[in-house]
């Protein structure tokens, strides 16, 4: 384990406290007209996704944890775990579906994401702001409904349904935003 000082953990810092991992999501440094300065942090629980927050005095030392990330290209989906492989070693790496979550929806074979592990356990996976898609399924724009804004759904490759504009048909490709999966735009 690597000691890091309190002021110098940003966001996205990884720390173990009580031997739980978390993840700096917000620092304030304070220090008030009368004592000392200490530093509030906000953070996420990697294992658990708990919210905590949690002060310390200025100076004091935290335990940082030491996570490596590696790219990883997802394969197909067996029960329970997504299967993902390393292109260097092709070790396959099994990730449970709840470590996923939402990300799931822009899995599609064959794409690169970045996982992030500790102790050789996967904790989390990340993707690209921004992928493209092909469009499997949506209806047909009706003439004259032409009003600004007026979307429709379609369904992309992964499965995930995607409000679009309505001059997207089948087969074309789209940029979706992998933080909300909003239509971004037509490729």
């Amino acid at each position: 384990m690597v000691a890091i000082d309190a002021n110098d953990a940003r966001p996205g810092t990884k720390i173990l406290l009580d031997g739980q991992l978390y993840n700096v999501i917000e620092r304030a440094h304070h220090k008030p007209g009368k004592g000392g300065a200490f530093v509030r942090f906000k953070l996420k629980g990697l294992t658990s996704g708990k919210v905590i927050e949690y002060t310390v005095r200025a100076g004091t030392t935290l335990e940082q944890a030491a996570v490596s990330s590696k790219n990883l290209q997802f394969l197909f989906k067996e029960n329970d775990d997504f299967i993902f492989m390393d292109p260097d070693s092709y070790e396959q790496v099994p990730i449970r579906a709840e470590m996923i979550g939402f990300t799931a929806n822009f899995l599609s074979e064959n794409a690169e994401v970045q996982v992030t592990s500790y102790e050789d356990k996967p904790i989390g996976i990340a993707l690209p702001p921004k992928m493209e898609f092909e469009v499997v399924d949506t209806v047909d724009a009706v003439r004259g409904n032409t009003a600004t804004n007026v979307t429709k759904e379609a369904r992309i490759n992964t499965g995930m349904i995607v409000n679009v504009p309505l001059f997207i048909k089948i087969g074309d490709r789209i940029r979706v935003s992998t933080d909300d999966g909003s239509y971004l735009e037509r490729v």
